[in-house]
């Protein structure tokens, strides 16, 4: 099931990444020229990143170093080691923390988790070959995107956190579904090229014709992933049945987040609850659920914050018109949700927390109950979605105060529609 994947050579590149199109140059999607010479840059990134992630480490865990840190303020350590303390809470700030860290809050936030959680000891893992494996994780994300990047990845690690310490899930996970948690939340997004499934397929990516058409990015991010693992031998290990039940779990969770799919996965939580079925602890059940917290974590932006809710919607949405200007350039048909003269921001928001968001929530909080994450969430999500309720109104007065034709109202209503269906 996995033959297809291959370890990276020595140009540091997986074997199905970083396609052509067939009239499409990709590097209008990366500006990286992957030559000889940019090879050999990132391998000393890699080897220096190594290097200052290793350092942090140590200081997070209240090692001393024998050298002082030149590449990070002592300050922002200790800052990012006092957010860490709180890493638990769902006000964290990503954006902060990936500042503080210098941009590396993923390598750092899975360092910490893994310590944590006491995973590093459970499964006697290497704590060399640990940050190597993250920082090729985090390297293969393109912090050219404005949200499909390590940010976004730190954010759902971050998230997928706090709903495994809730109660109804947490009395019933063992350490592997702690750590496939965690990396799923990691990895499940790596190596977005910035567009999405229908842009692959209609542009005929050789990522398409590999996965025949399905969960197209999905599968690459998996596949990915896999090689990624087998490349650092992290897990080397491990018994080799072991190993394949972790690849093969690992897959099985970040095919979950394929949007596609939500209404698969949301009728069936909605059959387990109304039945009172769910048997935690039996390993399908647990891994159930670890799929629906990970589809939660991948989409909770409107459950956080306004402010750093609102950030996420406008880094997806100038995502989403990137590729819009990309389609139009080529003269392709605009996807929806991507043309930024008739979709705006309020309105893609609304009719995500609609249609995507809050079913979703609405049944996870069902199955955890009225806790105090849970009514949080819903809260932030009822407030979020007023606001940019009021904004769009604003904006549709503006529009009728400035003599625009009903044509913008019609296309925010079919914007709205859009949204229905995942």
């Amino acid at each position: 099931m996995l033959g297809d994947v291959r370890l990276r050579g020595q140009t540091g590149v997986h074997s199905e990444r970083r396609g052509s199109y067939p009239f499409i140059d990709f590097r209008l999607l990366n500006n990286t020229i992957y030559s000889g010479e940019i090879s050999t840059k990132k391998k000393v990134k890699r080897l220096l990143s190594f290097q200052r992630y290793f350092h942090a480490s140590r200081l997070l865990r209240g090692i001393v170093p024998q050298s002082s840190l030149y590449l990070l303020d002592e300050d922002y350590l200790g800052q990012a080691r006092h957010m860490l303390s709180k890493v638990g809470m769902w006000d964290f700030d990503i954006f902060l923390f990936d500042r503080l860290t210098n941009g590396n809050s993923l390598v750092t936030l899975l360092c910490h988790l893994f310590n944590v959680h006491g995973l590093i000891h459970h499964f006697q893992l290497d704590m060399v070959t640990l940050h190597r494996f993250l920082v090729m994780v985090q390297e293969d994300y393109h912090s050219q995107n404005p949200y499909h990047n390590a940010v976004h990845a730190a954010d759902v690690t971050q998230a997928i956190h706090c709903y495994l310490k809730e109660p109804k899930l947490a009395n019933f996970l063992t350490p592997l579904d702690i750590m496939l948690g965690l990396l799923a939340a990691a990895a499940h997004d790596v190596d977005h090229p910035g567009v999405n499934q229908p842009f692959l397929i209609k542009t005929k990516h050789h990522l398409a014709s590999l996965y025949q058409n399905v969960s197209v990015l999905e599968n690459h991010h998996w596949r990915s992933t896999v090689g990624m693992l087998r490349e650092s031998r992290l897990l080397a290990h491990l018994p080799k049945e072991e190993r394949h039940d972790i690849e093969q779990q690992l897959g099985s969770l970040i095919l979950a987040t394929d949007i596609n799919r939500q209404n698969e996965f949301l009728t069936r939580l909605k059959a387990h609850l109304k039945n009172q079925d769910l048997r935690l602890e039996e390993a399908p059940d647990r891994h159930f659920m670890l799929q629906i917290a990970l589809k939660c974590a991948d989409i909770c932006n409107p459950c956080r914050l306004w402010e750093m809710s609102k950030q996420w919607s406008e880094r997806v949405c100038e995502e989403f018109y990137r590729q819009g200007d990309l389609e139009q350039k080529f003269d392709l048909e605009i996807s929806p949700l991507c043309n930024q003269q008739k979709d705006t921001i309020p309105s893609i928001q609304i009719g995500f927390m609609t249609y995507i968001v809050e079913p979703l929530f609405e049944e996870w909080a069902n199955f955890t109950g009225n806790t105090p994450l849970s009514e949080n969430m819903q809260n932030h999500l009822r407030r979020n979605k007023a606001k940019w309720k009021n904004l769009l109104h604003k904006q549709h007065s503006s529009s009728w105060s400035t003599g625009h034709s009903d044509q913008g109202t019609e296309n925010e209503e079919q914007t709205l529609n859009e949204g229905e269906t995942p």
